[in-house]
């Protein structure tokens, strides 16, 4: 049989090439911005539907649209509290993420059935009880010596968050490195790399492609599930606009006030709910 010509794979990779395009297509421009105009159209149907509400009763001294602008730097503080929470309990949990994804994957047996048990412990957890477990048996301040250091109820919660995020980072970095093709591992044991450089110089730099997308949905889930905290008495987004409802006393603005704080997730979560897909499309297309 002749050998294939190394002229004939331009040719073979050109299709490749395409499927990576990272342009989106023009029905998913369509999708987005009908999602955004439909829930702008929500907003502004709610409003009308309040004030609707409020002309039924008592005259309100300040329009709703006047009342949410006096309101909305405060409310976008606290959004932007719940913003720095998610990063926080994002860094720290992939940080213990990955070193737990690796333990699963160690040839020491009880180093592995330890990892799986703590990975799958916290993340078969329900998140506000890990919050609670944070919040009320974590100490207030530690001391280390002759030093008190305090542990304020945000940093608190970072930790409480941290712990499903850490399991769930575990199971990224487990699957990630398990969907790499064993005939690597075998590869590159023919060529006398020890184990240790297999899984940094082969391995994993394959197998983080592979993570970045779970990665980045679990980030957006976790950035939506921090107003969990406002439960436990810290001040986010939640506790604020509730604040701000309790201060102008008026029913017709809940609704408003609620959507306007959707909105305010929505602008931040739907682009990196996009941006996962895109590379999810890419990834299967090179592997």
């Amino acid at each position: 049989m002749r050998p294939v010509q190394s002229s004939s794979l331009p040719v073979l990779l050109t299709p490749n090439r395409t499927a990576r395009d990272p342009l989106p297509s023009l029905t998913a421009i369509i999708q987005s911005r009908l999602l955004f105009v439909s829930l702008l159209g929500t907003f502004f149907i709610s409003c009308g539907i309040s004030a609707a509400y409020s002309a039924a009763g008592a005259q309100p001294s300040l329009s709703i649209l006047d009342v949410l602008l006096k309101w909305a730097p405060l409310v976008f503080g606290g959004f932007l509290f719940n913003i720095a929470v998610s990063i926080a309990s994002m860094a720290l949990g992939t940080a213990s993420g990955l070193l737990l994804g690796l333990g699963q994957i160690s040839p020491s047996r009880p180093i592995s059935k330890t990892s799986w048990f703590l990975t799958q412990f916290f993340r078969n957890s329900p998140w506000l009880v890990l919050l609670f477990f944070a919040m009320f048996l974590l100490p207030f301040d530690l001391k280390i010596g002759s030093v008190t250091v305090p542990l304020p109820a945000w940093f608190k919660a970072i930790i409480g968050l941290a712990l499903p995020v850490m399991a769930n980072v575990a199971e990224i970095v487990r699957g990630g490195i398990k969907s790499i093709p064993l005939s690597q591992w075998e590869s590159a044991e023919s060529l006398a790399f020890s184990r240790r450089q297999i899984l940094w110089q082969i391995i994993l730099p394959q197998a983080f492609k592979r993570m970045i997308p779970p990665w980045m949905n679990l980030y957006a889930i976790l950035t939506m599930a921090t107003t969990l905290i406002s439960v436990v008495g810290i001040q986010d987004s939640m506790t604020l606009t509730k604040a701000a409802l309790v201060a102008e006393g008026r029913l017709d603005l809940y609704l408003p006030f609620y959507m306007m704080l959707l909105l305010m997730f929505f602008a931040y979560c739907y682009p990196i709910a996009r941006l996962t897909q895109s590379l999810e499309s890419r990834v299967a297309v090179k592997f």
